[in-house]
C-alpha cells in the first residue's frame, strides 16, 4: 500500500498520490494518461482525476502498478473496479492487469479463443485472476516473448495445466517449459497465431502476430506517445541493437494493425501507416 508519507514532491495536491516506491515503469501513464505523467526517476500525479471516467482509470492504474506505490487520501474505491480486470482492448483480446514487479511492470494479455485461451507474457499470480481466467475458459497456451517478462508464467501453466512456448535462447529462464522455438524463421503455429523469433532485445526474443491483426510485441517493439510513432529501445537492448534492427526488417514485411506492448504504449494504427512506420523505424534504427 502507497504511504502518504512517502509521497513524491512532484505530486499535484489532491486525493491520488504517487510514493518513492514507484520504479517509473509507465504502467500508469498508460492506463491513466490525464492523471500520471513521467517526472524523471519515478511518475507523479500531474492533474486528479475530472470526472468518473478518470477516476476509473486512475483507480485501475493504483490496481495495476506492480510496486503498489499510487494510492488515495480519499475513500478508497479500488475493489470496486476489481471487476473490470482483465480489460478488454478489442474483439476478444484483453489487458490483464496486476503487472509485477518481477518483470519491472511488463503488461500481458489474454486471448480468448474458441480452440483455446492464451495468455501472452505474465501477470502477477492473484487469486482473483486465476479465477477470471477459469470463468474464460482457463489457458491453454502461455506464450513467452523473452526472458525478462515471465514473471509468475510457471504458476499459471502449473494450475490450468497450460502449455509455456518460449524460446531455445531464452528457455534457461523457464527451464520445464513445454515447448520451444528454435531458429529465426516464421512459424504458423495454428491458423489464427504466428511466431515470429526476433532477436535483439534477448537472444531468444519473439513475437506473436494474432489473425494478422493483433502484433504481441513484448520488448521488441512499441508506440512512443510522445513521438507518436512506432520505437524500440536501444538503451536497454541486452543483446544485439544490429540483430534487432535485421529483426524489424523482418518484421515490416508483415501485417498487423496493433502494436501490444509489454513495455512501452500499445497502439492501433490502421494497415497502411503501420507498414509506413515500421519502415521508417527500420531506417531510423541504423
Amino acid at each position: 500500500m502507497a504511504d502518504p508519507r512517502k509521497a513524491v514532491a512532484e505530486n499535484v495536491d489532491g486525493a491520488f498520490f504517487v510514493d518513492s516506491t514507484c520504479i517509473n515503469c509507465d504502467t500508469c501513464r498508460q492506463l491513466a494518461p490525464t492523471v500520471f505523467e513521467d517526472a524523471g526517476e519515478y511518475s507523479s500525479v500531474c492533474a486528479q482525476p475530472k470526472n468518473d471516467s478518470e477516476e476509473r482509470e486512475a483507480f485501475h492504474a493504483l490496481l495495476a502498478c506492480p510496486t503498489g506505490s499510487i494510492g488515495t487520501r480519499s475513500q478508497n474505491k479500488a475493489k470496486s473496479y476489481l471487476s473490470d480486470f482483465p480489460l478488454r482492448i478489442d474483439d476478444n483480446i484483453y489487458y490483464c492487469g496486476f503487472n509485477s514487479e518481477k518483470s519491472y511492470g511488463a503488461n500481458s494479455y489474454f486471448i480468448e479463443h474458441k480452440d483455446g485461451n492464451w495468455l501472452i507474457d505474465s501477470p502477477k499470480y492473484l487469486p482473483y485472476l486465476a479465477q477470471k481466467f477459469k470463468e474464460m475458459g482457463g489457458i491453454k497456451y502461455i506464450f513467452l516473448t523473452h526472458r525478462d517478462d515471465i514473471a509468475d508464467a510457471d504458476r499459471y501453466a502449473h494450475e490450468f495445466k497450460a502449455e509455456r512456448i518460449i524460446h531455445k535462447d531464452d528457455a534457461d529462464s523457464q527451464p520445464d517449459s513445454e515447448r520451444l522455438i528454435e531458429g529465426k524463421d516464421a512459424l504458423q503455429f495454428a491458423p489464427d497465431f504466428k511466431i515470429i523469433p526476433v532477436p535483439g532485445h534477448t537472444r531468444g526474443h519473439m513475437v506473436l502476430i494474432y489473425k494478422d491483426t493483433f502484433l504481441f510485441s513484448g520488448d521488441h517493439l512499441h508506440y512512443d506517445r510522445s513521438r507518436k510513432h512506432l520505437a524500440a529501445y536501444r538503451s536497454v537492448c541486452w543483446y544485439s541493437w544490429p540483430e534487432q534492427r535485421a529483426s524489424m526488417a523482418r518484421l515490416a514485411k508483415h501485417r498487423f494493425q496493433w502494436v501490444l506492448a509489454g513495455h512501452g504504449n500499445r497502439v492501433h494504427l490502421n494497415e497502411d501507416e503501420m507498414s509506413k512506420q515500421m519502415h521508417e523505424l527500420v531506417e531510423k534504427m541504423k
